[in-house]
């Protein structure tokens, strides 16, 4: 989750969002990502689905059951989406998204029992540190928007 913090705090230095992930397959980092929404102008570049990138091109194929995801973010119902179609084992989060979590906060997208797989969850892995950082993005952004 370290790993993911810092792709995080590399976000937040280039003006997006601060969410960071990283794919684990047997204790190595096979994929990283962090926002960059803004950078790329794009909807889709959420952290998750970059990292998710990075690990099915290493694993050279998008199943990747032994994979663990960690993110500093509850995962979004389009990255909880790739998550389910990648088949990952395993999401580790940091903190709850209360406006669009997919994990459990808003709607619980990896453990419907009608889909063809599910995701075990953990949360809560440095939960502090990350709240902490995008409380101080938002802080700032909201400082930096009542100066204009």
């Amino acid at each position: 989750m370290r790993e993911a913090l810092r792709e995080a705090q590399d976000a937040a230095a280039a003006g997006d969002v601060p969410v960071g992930a990283v794919a684990v397959w047997r204790g190595q980092i096979i994929g990283r990502g962090r926002n960059r929404k803004e950078e790329w102008r794009d909807p889709t570049a959420h952290a998750e689905i970059l990292a998710l990138r990075q690990a099915a091109a290493h694993r050279r194929s998008w199943r990747l059951p032994e994979v663990a995801l960690y993110s500093t973010l509850e995962p979004c119902p389009m990255c909880a989406g790739a998550l389910v179609q990648a088949r990952i084992g395993l999401l580790v989060y940091a903190v709850d998204d209360p406006k669009t979590g997919a994990a459990g906060s808003v709607v619980d997208l990896l453990s419907l029992p009608y889909l063809n797989h599910r995701v075990m969850v953990v949360k809560g892995v440095l939960a502090d540190e990350v709240a902490e950082l995008m409380a101080a993005f938002f802080r700032a952004l909201r400082s930096d928007a009542d100066e204009l």
